[in-house]
């Protein structure tokens, strides 16, 4: 889910969502092929207009607090940690909810809030502040899920891939296709032209191609100027040239 507004609504909105989620998920009984740690992942808090990070670090902290009192251990990140070994998701989140119950016996993985102890229903919760991140994915027309792997492993950060993509390769089962899943952490530091034409590179090899891409909730109106830029060939764009932008301002 990814919604906007003032701080103090978003703020309780996340609290009622999280509180009713955790009352209805049991972890225990959750099978998937996504990466998870809890009935409730992770929520970040994303300043926009008007907004510093510091105030976003508080409300990440105040949620933190709320659900750490509802007994859900509770990590600190990116902006919001209190730790540097917090500070990627990855990190935290490695070993998922299978691993939990172990790393919770360790001093060094007590949490940020809530119980130094094993909820198998809830599971553990990350939340903090961090820069708008795109959510994008290629699909391949291809079955076979070992080609995305290749390809993510090629083009993700932990590989020797792109500074600032997190990517995974995924089967589409009910499509016969297979996915690059991928989260671009800084959409100006690698700009979605760049991994997407790197990714196309990569499919060729195996003969595969592109049949579609998809951007995963709101995106950025800046993470699109480097699209424009490059397919258009508009070299000299400026975002100022879109009205509405130019309206917001």
């Amino acid at each position: 889910f990814t919604y906007m507004g003032e701080p103090q609504t978003v703020l309780q909105a996340t609290k009622a969502l999280a509180q009713k989620a955790l009352e209805r998920i049991d972890m225990s009984q959750h099978h998937g092929s996504h990466p998870r740690m809890g009935a409730v992942d992770v929520v970040p808090f994303i300043p926009v207009r008007g907004m510093e990070i510091a105030e976003a670090v508080e409300i990440s902290r105040e949620f933190g607090r709320f659900i750490g009192s509802l007994g859900v251990p509770v990590y600190y990140y990116e902006e919001a940690t209190r730790r540097p070994e917090r500070l990627n998701l990855p990190d935290i989140r490695k070993g998922q909810y299978e691993a939990l119950e172990a790393k919770l016996k360790d001093p060094a993985w007590a949490p940020d809030e809530g119980p130094v102890v094993f909820n198998a229903k809830a599971g553990g919760l990350v939340t903090g502040v961090r820069f708008p991140l795109v959510a994008f994915n290629i699909n391949l027309q291809t079955a076979d899920v070992t080609i995305a792997e290749r390809i993510a492993k090629a083009v993700r950060h932990i590989n020797g891939g792109f500074r600032y993509v997190r990517a995974m390769g995924l089967a589409l089962e009910d499509k016969g296709q297979v996915q690059v899943s991928m989260n671009l952490v800084n959409y100006s530091k690698t700009p979605i032209p760049r991994v997407l034409e790197t990714v196309r590179a990569e499919a060729r090899r195996y003969g595969v191609p592109i049949v579609g891409t998809e951007l995963v909730g709101p995106v950025p109106l800046n993470a699109l100027e480097e699209v424009l830029k490059y397919y258009l060939q508009a070299h000299e764009f400026k975002m100022e040239q879109i009205i509405e932008n130019a309206l917001l301002d």
